[in-house]
């Protein structure tokens, strides 16, 4: 260590000198602050701006693009030379510690580098992008072991007593390579070739191997995404998890894959991490500007006499390609957005997401209203039930290069966001067993090749299902879809889609159906009031989820409590369904439809329309005579007047129990 800090001590070549120059005139706060940090012994990045370093030194940045290797490990010289040198200055900081490890962290953000050729999918790299800057995105699959590597070693040659620093080679599995003969550039060649290591020179370094694979949603035609593995050192360890979406920029390099008999021995690419950034937070914050959060507000303040028909307005931009099922649109809504996780003195968590089943016959849009629902969710995965075993969706233990580590599965890829199974009825039961713990405690605990965890898995299940032959109502719904009692009271709601022969809705349907295919592309409507496009429906389902956190009113937590109680003692069919999970439900649609309305308070509106919901998914109904067939749910011309003969109807119902005389007043 005394070593590097003596050939520190020595004059700066003219790179070094250039580069801590601009890191002193462009970041000498971050300089400073570093040098307030506690720590000697902790590696500290220092991020700079690739546009700035252009705008300054236009040579030294193209030097930096086309050598990072070589000029980035000059760049960290320089800055700990920059820090130095603040540390000395009289005005700065008198009672900093010096630092000998400060890492450059380039950003490439804004910069002439993120053009396709430096930033390029991960399925297209190719030797030529070997050697310079890259960036990289893509979601990481799989989170290595932190291990410890020698990042340096000094060396004295026996003949002149030169001294020389050896870096390892990442290539060749991090092995030392001694040069064959002394590298002093003197004007008489020393030509000396005993060497011998000084004691207390080793540098050590954090090391941890990730691998990430890019995102399905930007492959082309028939693609399989490709992976790659990354190398992180020194501050970039256990930054990222599995499941994260990141950017990364570094230098891509190769190193010799296993030895394994009669197998040919190949260069496998990988990447030498310089910056890491996850873009989870910037996802989950969708960049919502003031004028648009004007247009919401300004939506509701129109339909303020009429509330419901602004919500049927924005319901109607959920998938629009099916027609009516305002039902279901209603239920895809509320469970994207969710109810509040509730957190008791204690610790234990009661989850806010919310979980939907859709049970229907083939041809009723199930697998439509998914892939929309994965469209509106800033993080989705899609799977399909046959395809799916416990490890696929948990997590699996795989072995590489004889060292056991998990890769993330659908559920804990999807944490934070939403996982869509389709064809749930086509998977194992033991399969579908393990998802069990992840819907309801929103954790996987996992005893894997002597790997034990828990890893979180804070998603939404949105799952469809056929029933079991034909659909028979008399019989209860785990013996119509094969499901067990268990899963389904996991589910907040379970809408069942029958194909009932209906000569007026199979006329209307046609002739929507036919008016699509008719309609030019080109019209757009910008008025909230009858249009809501994709793009506005995402930031609308973020803004009032992040915004909002709904308290239950009085007379809401009434109207919840005794519909409760009304249908643990009507259901004698639906036991699975009647549990004290249902009364969980509850809370969490009436939250969820508060915040759908823009409003702070749960109010009686909403605590009804989630028992509609919850009695929509109920076949055999304890309040409402004329629940229907959801697949047949239209929306109305009046919403507001069918929602207070509702009302009145379901208060009536409640009122005649006589524990609760009082509702309603």
């Amino acid at each position: 260590m005394d070593i590097s800090l003596a050939a520190m001590d020595d004059p700066p070549t003219s790179p070094v000198k250039a580069l801590a120059t601009f890191l002193i005139r462009r970041h000498s706060d971050q300089l400073r602050s570093i040098a307030h940090s506690p720590d000697p012994k902790l590696h500290y990045p220092l991020f700079v701006e690739f546009a700035e370093l252009m705008d300054d030194d236009p040579p030294l940045a193209r030097l930096v693009f086309s050598h990072p290797t070589e000029y980035l490990r000059i760049f960290d010289d320089a800055a700990v030379w920059a820090h130095k040198i603040t540390l000395g200055d009289s005005k700065g900081c008198i009672n900093g510690i010096k630092k000998d490890f400060i890492h450059v962290r380039i950003n490439v953000a804004g910069s002439p580098l993120e053009w396709p050729e430096t930033s390029p999918s991960i399925g297209s790299i190719r030797v030529k992008h070997r050697g310079v800057l890259l960036t990289l995105k893509g979601t990481v699959i799989r989170s290595g072991a932190i291990k410890m590597y020698e990042g340096e070693r000094w060396y004295i040659c026996r003949k002149c007593k030169h001294k020389f620093p050896v870096y390892p080679e990442l290539e060749t599995r991090n092995s030392i390579q001694l040069p064959s003969f002394c590298p002093s550039q003197r004007a008489k060649p020393c030509e000396g070739k005993s060497f011998e290591c000084l004691e207390g020179s080793v540098v050590r370094h954090d090391y941890q191997e990730i691998k990430i694979q890019e995102s399905t949603q930007v492959l082309g035609v028939g693609s399989i995404p490709r992976a790659i593995l990354v190398i992180l050192k020194d501050d970039l360890v256990d930054l990222v998890k599995a499941g994260d979406d990141v950017i990364i920029t570094g230098v891509l390099s190769a190193k010799w894959s296993p030895d394994i008999k009669d197998v040919r021995c190949d260069l496998d690419p990988m990447l030498i991490a310089n910056r890491v950034r996850r873009t989870n937070e910037l996802k989950a914050e969708v960049d919502i500007p003031d004028d648009i959060i004007m247009n919401f507000r300004q939506f509701w303040s129109d339909f303020k006499d009429t509330p419901l028909k602004g919500r049927n307005a924005i319901l109607r931009g959920i998938c629009p390609q099916v027609f009516g099922l305002f039902t279901v649109k209603l239920a895809v809504a509320l469970t994207l957005i969710g109810g509040v996780q509730h957190v008791d003195v204690s610790g234990t968590k009661v989850r806010g997401e919310s979980h939907l089943l859709l049970v229907g016959d083939p041809g009723t849009g199930k697998s439509q209203f998914l892939k929309f629902a994965a469209k509106l969710s800033n993080r989705a995965v899609i799977t399909t039930g046959l395809g799916s075993t416990s490890a696929g969706l948990t997590v699996a233990a795989v072995k590489d290069g004889g060292e056991w580590m998990l890769e993330a599965g659908a559920l804990v890829l999807a944490d934070g966001g939403l996982c869509c199974i389709d064809e749930v009825d086509s998977m194992r039961e033991h399969d579908r067993a393990t998802i069990h713990e992840a819907m309801e405690q929103q954790t996987i605990s996992v005893a894997k090749a002597g790997l034990v965890t828990t890893l979180s898995t804070r998603t939404i299940v949105f799952g469809a299902t056929n029933p079991k032959g034909h659909y028979d109502p008399d019989q209860p719904l785990s013996v119509n879809t094969t499901l067990s009692g268990p899963l389904l009271s996991r589910f907040d709601i379970v809408l069942v889609l029958l194909d009932t022969k209906n000569p007026e809705w199979d006329a209307v349907v046609s002739s929507h159906i036919l008016s699509e295919c008719q309609q030019e592309k080109g019209k757009r409507d910008n008025d909230l009031s009858s249009n809501w496009p994709l793009t506005m429906l995402r930031r609308y389902l973020q803004f009032v989820k992040g915004y909002f956190r709904p308290v239950l009113t009085k007379e809401a937590e009434q109207i919840i409590s005794s519909y409760y109680q009304l249908q643990r003692r009507s259901a004698m069919d639906n036991a699975a369904r009647t549990t004290v999970r249902m009364l969980e439900s509850l809370i969490r649609l009436a939250q969820a439809h508060a915040r759908l309305m823009f409003r702070n308070e749960v109010t009686r509106l909403d605590a009804i329309t989630a028992i509609l919901c919850i009695e929509s998914s109920m076949m055999t109904s304890a309040l409402v005579d004329s629940v229907g067939n959801a697949l047949h749910s239209n929306f109305t011309e009046n919403p507001d007047e069918e929602y207070a003969k509702q009302e009145i109807l379901i208060l009536e119902k409640l009122k005649s129990m006589d524990e609760f005389p009082d509702i309603g007043r």
